[in-house]
């Protein structure tokens, strides 16, 4: 019996570690293609033939194409909500993220936009290059701040405030964040980043504990009023730029096919 005990803990380690491989292989294989030929440009079955593995396997461990990007992000978006949870009595949902976010910041973790690791770094400047990357990456950190609020209302806190709260808490730490990102891909050192991320979230969690209140209150007459906007902040005048009616003419040819047709033309797979 503990024989077979030993046997299958082997077993288990040992597919535990293919499984890895495939895992490293797909998201290897994708970066390089991604990086070469866009993200948009490069299909799944693409992925899979450079991988020699069917496109049913790539799907298997990484369920959109997105994910073999940026997945891992999704592994993150309850930490914001479990860090508030287990904060310890007398601690504000501000103190117990301020206080992880530097905790973050002393490890040099990739979550705060810290890492020299060179796969972070070219998910990130694939995030840059990427509108429906940082579009997915966006989504995932709206997921964060609707956890986050779920957990505060859970604690009894009005629906609205609880929202607020965590809308502020956790954009603030993604604006930290993409200004340590920023620094690292123009090449920056990071111990040289770090100095100045510390400062930069004492300095932002701050004006979130004690409000913006009087800062920046205006000592100088404004600039006259843009007389291109009404008083409903609308453009009094629109015209449309060359090109433009083109378009238009052509959105409402499209706009007027049958809508079997244009669902064809979503669904097929040829476009993936």
């Amino acid at each position: 019996m503990i024989w077979y005990s030993e046997r299958v803990e082997h077993k288990a380690g040992l597919r535990e570690r293919k499984k890895n491989a495939t895992w490293e292989l797909l998201r290897k294989t994708a970066l390089e293609l991604f990086e070469e030929s866009g993200f948009e440009d490069v299909s799944v079955a693409e992925i899979a033939a450079a991988a020699e593995v069917s496109k049913a396997t790539v799907f298997n461990y990484f369920p959109t194409k997105e994910d073999l990007v940026i997945g891992g992000m999704k592994h993150h978006t309850g930490d914001a909500a479990r860090i508030v949870r287990e904060r310890p009595v007398g601690s504000t949902p501000h103190e117990a993220l301020c206080g992880h976010y530097l905790h973050l910041l002393e490890r040099r973790a990739p979550q705060v936009g810290l890492s020299d690791n060179p796969v972070f770094l070219r998910v990130q400047r694939l995030l840059v290059a990427t509108p429906s990357l940082f579009i997915k990456a966006m989504d995932y950190r709206r997921q964060s701040a609707g956890l986050l609020a779920e957990a505060l209302i859970e604690e009894g806190n009005a629906p609205l405030t609880s929202r607020l709260v965590a809308s502020q808490l956790l954009h603030t730490q993604h604006i930290l964040v993409e200004v340590n990102v920023r620094r690292l891909l123009a090449g920056d050192p990071v111990e040289e980043i770090h100095e100045a991320a510390v400062s930069a979230a004492e300095h932002a969690f701050g004006l979130l504990e004690h409000g913006i209140g009087d800062l920046m209150r205006r000592e100088t007459e404004p600039p006259p009023p843009d007389a291109s906007y009404g008083p409903d902040g609308c453009r009094v005048e629109y015209h449309l730029h060359p090109g433009e009616a083109e378009v238009e003419a052509a959105a409402e040819k499209v706009l007027a096919e049958p809508v079997d047709d244009m669902l064809q033309t979503l669904v097929d797979p040829e476009r993936r």
